[in-house]
């Protein structure tokens, strides 16, 4: 650390790390950075390039939250895109940790209390956000084309950078996004569309770009466009050529919903929307024959700066220097071919390269000018197509089938056959990436391949030419296929993180085979197949809704073939379920439908395993319908089918969810007892996952409802015990979902009731924390709902009532029929009356009193009664406070029915301070003591010591 308060800045060969403004800079220039990210980057400069552990790095970036791994390996990545150029400044220690590499010498930072700060002037602006990558390299002969570009952005709100492949659109539009930064207070963005083969997934690709998070449904156009309006931000739509009219309505709609975004976008050809201006982008300048200061033109020192970067220390003369211009000449400025030729001076020299040229771009011969600049390009790629070998030239082509990056297993098992075998697989991906064809992305422990995009457009026209695109295809489907049925199998076997890893860099791929499969050539069997076994990797990456419309397209595709396949049905039947349990706007009966439906199936084929996950989403489905007690028969069906199987703890799987019922039911005895035969006998499996076949981690899910079930009995400090146990056991496990379900459904709710508000703070502020930064939609609302209750609570009624109301409406269907709306929507009417809303808050508890009787959900109805008997007092009408203590007994009633000890204590309150205030001193006395009497513990729970303080006044 900076010794005696003294901030520093570390500075190492251009970069410093400033630590008083908490910038990062490259030779004095700002380097957009996140606050995560930097506070890991100061953690490893001060550590004198010793090994920081990724342990160490977690509990001192985030204290007090529980992050997995793979969060602190995202802004890892952030730094090394920082970095740039330099991203081996950043040391990874495979398994261990990070150390930040080279000598950082330390200076005193000019900042705030130092005597050569100065201080900014007024005017000065903070960075904007950014996700632009950092260049690489330097981009050479455009600078005028930035300015013009620059000032086409200030006048207008649409540009499109319109030319070739190869011309340097994207490089360029990136230097200008840039330069803009600081005029964008809300940031610069780029959405990358080379990876997308579905036009509709462009409105997804440009929201997940920026970051925009939306509470379910479907992530249109429109809803993105609104979503933008108002926000004073540019974003970069990078090559919109193979979804061109997705792109165009997508940057129409930001126009036209509002006036402060701006665009810029690349495309080979104009988008044509409406407000567009199109910038074609030109060649790089090129000298004339005998033109001198040949220096001056960025082609040549294009060439000349790649070509060293290819060996460093190239020197190249006046002479060589004059059939470079020529090179320039024959490739028409286009910068793509020059670095592809530049890339050849190691292997053939300068002079060997011309001749090359004049062999092979007869297309720039004869003085032919003004070429499309698309015949050049591609008379570059065919000119080092043809330097390839034949394996080469095969494995080229067929690199063209996958989308992204792809490992060495990948590549192999597709294209391997008819022409190259598998030693050539091996040999000709190094040759080809020391050729600059394909780009290796080397980490610490594996390597990915990818083309380029132009590279990659091309490869594939030639796989076409082949011949051999549609059986490739097929292959490409096939192998993915089968890489997610196995990804499905290991599901529960590997540790969470390590399967996500290994698996969701896939996903570009996975959309491309599905892509194919779904095509009119395709097979519609790979697609369903292929579709159902990566659903855990869509619900696990957020990909609901895509997952969701897969899902229905290929059961749609299935139902159409003559001869369906039942067991395949099944599982989609099967996925489609579990996609409508997590998305938040899902209507309730297409959840009933699909889950129905794959226990038909299951049932049929014999099925035990599927019967018991479509059980388990019946039982799910009835209990938010407010079907309590078809939810406790499906709970009754799957414990009864488990106990055929050998796996004990299905049983014990079933145990919980019978009690869960209970509990809903009202029978808190019961509920306990199940509860708690689970927990003493559920053997957790030796698998590492906690992505468990039937979704949740099972002993966590008891443990919630258990301590919300000793809550209500009595046992307060018991209950916040247990779930303070099992959320330690959530948190160990580092499975953000888990910690999520506990702290939503039991440590809010109980310190909540326990009145206890630092300690409802602390799991409403991690709730909020873990929910956002994870995009866990419907924890977030959860999250809103219990930050309503809290501020309430607190005696902020107007400011919590919004927040309870939102969480409410954003949970929708899934909270209306359930526990949790009841208890939500009772503490929203006792804040009306607050506010002096009574006749609002009254008409509200009278609605949830009629739809728990409807549902038989008895779990709140004694604190539902008792809440309207207080509103009724409150609003004083005749009679009303004979009706209030009708309604407080049938409180007191249904509590003491239930085991509800709470509840009976909280609604003998009520009715003791009305006897109070009617000075029946005596009666009140008599029914209070003896239920303050059975507590054994939380004395200083709130309602304890609101019913001692009233036993005190009655003497």
């Amino acid at each position: 650390m900076a010794e005696q308060g003294l901030r520093a800045v570390y500075e190492s060969n251009g970069w410093e790390i400033d630590l008083t403004q908490r910038e990062l800079r490259s030779r004095g220039v700002s380097v957009p950075i996140g606050n995560r990210a930097f506070e890991i980057l100061e953690i490893l400069v001060q550590s004198g390039g010793e090994l920081v552990t990724k342990r160490d790095l977690i509990d001192r970036v985030w204290p007090v939250a529980t992050v997995e791994e793979n969060t602190l390996q995202i802004h890892i990545s952030a730094i090394r895109k920082a970095l740039g150029a330099d991203r081996e400044l950043l040391k990874t220690v495979s398994g261990r940790g990070y150390h930040l590499r080279g000598i950082w010498t330390m200076r005193p930072a000019t900042g705030p209390g130092h005597p050569l700060y100065l201080k900014e002037s007024a005017s000065a602006q903070p960075l904007a956000s950014t996700n632009l990558p950092q260049p690489v390299s330097a981009l050479i002969g455009r600078t005028a084309e930035v300015e013009e570009i620059s000032k086409l952005v200030r006048a207008g709100r649409l540009v499109t950078l319109t030319g070739a492949g190869g011309i340097g659109k994207t490089r360029l539009a990136l230097a200008v996004a840039r330069e803009l930064l600081p005029h964008f207070p809300e940031g610069v963005w780029l959405a990358e569309f080379s990876p997308l083969a579905d036009p509709s997934l462009v409105p997804i690709a440009l929201a997940a770009a920026i970051g925009l998070k939306f509470g379910g449904g479907e992530i249109s156009t429109q809803r993105v466009a609104l979503a933008l309006a108002a926000r004073r931000l540019l974003v970069v739509l990078d090559t919109c050529e193979h979804v061109i009219d997705a792109a165009a309505r997508m940057a129409e709609g930001v126009l036209r919903a509002g006036s402060s975004a701006q665009i810029i976008a690349t495309s080979r050809e104009p988008l044509r929307a409406e407000g567009e201006q199109v910038y074609w982008v030109q060649p790089l300048s090129i000298p004339t024959e005998g033109a001198d200061d040949l220096l001056e033109y960025g082609a040549v020192r294009l060439f000349i700066e790649r070509a060293r970067a290819t060996e460093a220390g190239a020197v190249l003369d006046g002479y060589q220097a004059k059939t470079i211009a020529a090179i320039c000449r024959r490739l028409d400025g286009i910068p793509l071919a020059i670095e592809m030729a530049a890339a050849r001076v190691t292997a053939l020299g300068v002079e060997e390269l011309a001749a090359h040229l004049d062999d092979r771009f007869q297309l720039l011969t004869g003085g032919r000018t003004a070429l499309p600049r698309h015949q050049t390009l591609r008379a570059t790629f065919d000119w080092s197509y043809e330097l390839l070998t034949e394996p080469e030239l095969v494995l080229l082509r067929r690199l063209a089938v996958f989308a992204g990056a792809i490992d060495l297993e990948a590549i192999c098992a597709v294209v391997t056959g008819a022409g190259i075998a598998l030693p050539d697989v091996v040999d000709g991906i190094s040759s080809l990436v020391s050729k600059s064809l394909v780009v290796a992305e080397i980490d610490a422990t594996t390597a990915r391949y990818r083309l380029l995009d132009t590279t990659h457009t091309y490869a594939l026209e030639k796989l076409g030419e082949s011949g051999e695109r549609e059986r490739l295809a097929r292959r490409h489907a096939e192998y993915y296929r089968d890489l997610f049925e196995r990804a499905e199998a290991e599901l529960e076997m590997r540790p969470t993180v390590d399967w996500m890893r290994d698996y969701g860099r896939h996903i570009d791929n996975l959309r491309a085979a599905l892509g194919w499969a779904f095509s009119p050539s395709g097979d519609v069997q790979i697609g369903a197949g292929l579709t159902a076994a990566a659903v855990p990797l869509c619900v696990h990456s957020s990909l609901l809704e895509e997952c969701r419309g897969r899902v229905e397209r290929a059961i749609g595709a299935l139902g159409a073939a003559v001869n369906g396949d039942a067991r395949l049905e099944m599982k989609l039947y099967t996925a489609l379920g579990t996609t409508l349990i997590f998305v938040t706007d899902a209507k309730i009966p297409a959840l009933g439908e699909a889950w129905t439906k794959a226990l038909e199936l299951a049932e049929r084929l014999d099925d035990v395993e599927h019967q018991l996950r479509s059980l388990l989403g019946l039982w799910f489905f009835h209990r938010v319908a407010g079907r309590l007690r078809a939810s406790l028969t499906a709970a009754q069906r799957f414990s009864a089918l488990a106990a055929s199987r050998s796996n004990s703890n299905d049983r014990l799987i079933g145990e919980r969810l019978i009690g869960i019922s209970q509990q809903c039911l009202g029978d808190q005895a019961s509920a306990r007892y199940h509860l708690e035969r689970m927990l003493a006998h559920y053997v957790p499996p030796v698998q590492k996952s906690r992505i468990s076949r039937f979704r949740s981690n099972q002993r966590v899910t008891a443990g919630a409802f258990l301590g919300r079930t000793l809550w209500l009995q009595g046992f307060p400090d018991r209950a916040m015990h247990v779930t303070e146990t099992y959320l330690h056991e959530a948190s160990a496990s580092r499975h953000v979902n888990s910690v999520c379900y506990i702290v939503a459904n039991a440590a809010c709710p109980i310190a909540l009731w326990s009145g206890d508000m630092d300690v409802a703070d602390h799991y409403v502020t991690r709730l909020i924390d873990l929910s956002t930064r994870h995009s866990l939609m419907r924890y977030v609302a959860f999250a809103r709902s219990h930050q309503g209750l809290l501020a309430i609570k607190r005696g902020d009624t107007a400011g919590g009532l919004p927040l309870l109301r939102s969480g409410i409406d954003e949970l929708g269907d899934e909270v209306n029929a359930s526990h949790r709306y009841f208890l939500f929507v009772g503490e929203m009417a006792e804040g009306l009356g607050r506010v002096g809303q009574v006749g609002e808050g009254l008409s509200v508890v009278h609605d949830a009193i009629a739809r728990a009787e409807e549902s038989e959900e008895r779990l709140s109805i004694a604190e539902l009664l008792r809440i309207k008997g207080e509103l009724l007092l409150l609003q004083g009408a005749p009679g009303a406070a004979a009706t209030a203590e009708d309604q407080f007994f049938r409180a007191m009633k249904w509590a003491s029915l239930q085991g509800a000890l709470s509840w009976e204590l909280r609604a003998a309150t009520s009715l003791g301070q009305l006897f109070r205030d009617q000075d029946r001193p005596a009666e009140a006395k008599a029914l209070l003591q003896p239920i303050y009497d059975r507590f054994t513990e939380g004395l200083n729970t709130a309602d304890l010591k609101r019913a001692k303080g009233l036993l005190r006044d009655l003497g």
